[in-house]
């Protein structure tokens, strides 16, 4: 029989320790919060005694749903806080707990133990005296101990360690501990994202604001300052700082706008304080709940997730315009983790500009956003958080995985479904195209495929388009020094010329026309549009030779084909989205593994 840590419950009663006690849960009851997010309140034994005080902090809520926590099952106490109340009661809240035997396991009830009686009367009279014990939500580091230590509530923090805060409120307590009901509090936590200063303009009145999410060891929130608090405190935070944070407000967190794990969210206000901490290596970089690339496809549409794999690929960035009439930058990449498959990542904005993805990095998203385009794919959103070869377990052991064997593996994308989707995974041969009869669907179907170009049409490749950097549409010329654009209602004394590119293209098995806008007719022809004008008006015997060179070289072409009706004729039409150098080191790879599944069958 499970021997139970006698005396714990007296201990953790009166604030002395109680880390890695096992205890027996014998009463779970859920409180009705209201409009709050649910609680758990929780009856522990020592085997001598019981007490009701132990509540279940949020993120462990799901343990009590999925009756991993039950009645009579024997637990390690891991991590806790104790919160005083206002009436001197205290309440411990379960950071972290382990279940060592299951209640299927266990005869009964251990023991015959009796409440435990707190010694002391409500009243002021007979109420301890909370000066004369050392603060029990202290919890910075001392040399060598991390912020939860099996010594809790017995080593008082040094004077220099603690921030002085508005109220003088000098308890350091856990970001899970946090709550609407509690005024004089302190964390200690790092700075994971911090969002730029957005502003608005309303019949109410003009106001900015910023957010910010920080971590420590129990878990994480997000911040938000307006107005006053942008000036006072955006310049002060850095990225990867860690800060005592206090007086903030604590509200019901918006998951609208938020993918961070907390059910509070925190407003800074006129009494906030967030002052450096120097001494910030025990706190957490960042806290993920990183989901497999293979489990992805069980996941719902739109769920905000954590992602971790090797950058198996990425393509060149290119520019969009939004319904908005913006312009934003966008990237996709392929991520591959320990189950073999990949998914399709879009990188937006100065993260889209900024990737590197050359030595294939471990790239770990936070609060990335699931689509069921093509499958499964993943954008990273303005509110996640990216980092490369970040300093955490999960990467090593992926790196080391790449490294050893993954390198090798011909991962399956579960971008793709039917043929569908974005990646570089979905490869077919000009003949599966057309028995396979992609592009009839109520959908484009897209493709990849490695072909040869043997004619192109140079006839009505170039026309003069709009100069404006966001309108492509072909001008009238008219005649006086001056070019009309429909689209934009204005004459300009220029233009830019825009290559649409025929090509017929072939490999071993058919060939097929396809059509090439811009970038990739350059990237086939190796010219620029600008220059092959100038050619085309000055040097029409080197404007040809460009386009005897580009022939019969080989690319790897991702292609989205569709049928598309026209004067009451159906045909297909195959556009070439992407254009690439074939890498014969992976395509060796391919032809390897496709000649093993043959020799198999």
């Amino acid at each position: 029989m499970t021997s139970l840590s006698e005396g714990a419950i007296e201990a953790l009663s009166n604030g002395i320790g109680g880390n890695d006690a096992v205890l027996q849960l014998v009463n779970l009851r859920k409180i009705d919060s209201g409009s709050g997010p649910t609680r758990f309140r929780v009856m522990m034994s020592d085997g001598l005694h019981t007490l009701s005080s132990f509540m279940l902090s949020t993120q462990l809520n799901y343990m009590a749903e999925e009756n991993l926590l039950a009645t009579n099952c024997i637990c390690i106490l891991k991590k806790h806080v104790t919160n005083i109340l206002k009436d001197k009661r205290r309440v411990v809240i379960i950071l972290e707990i382990e279940v060592i035997k299951p209640a299927a396991d266990v005869a009964g009830r251990i023991g015959d133990p009796t409440p435990f009686v707190e010694g002391q009367v409500k009243g002021p009279q007979s109420a301890p005296n909370p000066e004369t014990r050392q603060p029990l939500q202290q919890q910075v580091k001392n040399e060598g101990q991390k912020s939860f230590n099996r010594d809790f509530g017995k080593k008082t923090p040094t004077p220099s360690a603690m921030p002085s805060t508005p109220g003088g409120s000098s308890k350091v307590v856990p970001i899970a501990s946090l709550n609407p009901y509690q005024s004089k509090w302190t964390i200690r936590a790092r700075v994971t994202n911090k969002g730029s200063i957005r502003t608005w303009s309303n019949s109410r009145g003009d106001g900015k604001l910023f957010s910010m999410e920080i971590v420590d060891e129990s878990g994480e929130i997000r911040v938000t300052g307006f107005n006053q608090e942008v000036d006072k405190f955006f310049s002060l935070v850095e990225v990867g700082k860690v800060y005592y944070v206090s007086k903030g407000s604590l509200k019901i967190a918006n998951k609208q706008y938020t993918s961070v794990k907390n059910d509070y969210e925190m407003t800074l206000n006129g009494e906030s304080s967030i002052i450096p901490c120097e001494d910030s290596s025990d706190v957490p970089v960042m806290q993920c709940d990183f989901v497999s690339i293979g489990d992805l496809e069980n996941r719902e549409k739109d769920a905000i997730i954590d992602v971790i794999g090797v950058c198996k690929s990425v393509d060149e960035v290119t520019r969009l315009t939004t319904k908005a009439n913006k312009e934003v930058s966008k990237r996709t990449l392929n991520l591959m983790d320990m189950s073999g498959k990949l998914v399709t990542v879009t990188l937006w904005g100065e993260e889209a500009e900024n990737f590197d993805g050359s030595g294939q990095p471990i790239l770990a998203i936070k609060g990335a956003k699931l689509s069921d385009y093509g499958g499964r794919s993943i954008s990273a959103s303005f509110s996640s958080t990216l980092m490369i070869n970040p300093d955490i377990p999960e990467a090593y052991k992926l790196r080391g995985w790449y490294d050893k064997e993954g390198h090798a593996v011909d991962g399956q994308s579960v971008t793709e479904v039917k043929g569908s989707g974005g990646g570089l995974t979905n490869w077919k041969t000009l003949s599966d195209v057309k028995t396979e009869h992609l592009g009839h669907g109520d959908k484009a179907d897209y493709y990849t495929c490695i072909a040869t170009i043997v004619y192109l049409r140079k006839e009505n490749c170039l026309y003069q388009a709009c100069p404006s950097q966001d309108c492509n549409k072909k001008v009238v010329d008219q005649q006086n020094g001056m070019f009309r654009c429909e689209k934009c209602d204005k004459e300009f004394p220029n233009f830019k010329y825009r290559l649409i590119l025929s090509a017929n293209i072939a490999d071993y098995m058919d060939n097929q026309w396809v059509t090439c806008f811009q970038e990739s007719a350059e990237a086939i022809l190796g010219q620029n549009a600008a220059y092959l004008g100038q050619l085309k008006d000055s040097n029409e015997l080197a404007f040809d030779e460009v386009f005897q060179q580009a022939n019969f070289n080989t690319f790897v072409f991702r292609s989205r084909v569709k049928l598309e009706t026209y004067n009451d004729e159906s045909r297909i039409k195959a556009t070439v989205m992407d254009v690439k150098p074939v890498d014969h080191k992976d395509y060796s790879k391919r032809l390897i593994i496709n000649i093993r599944k043959l020799a198999a069958q």
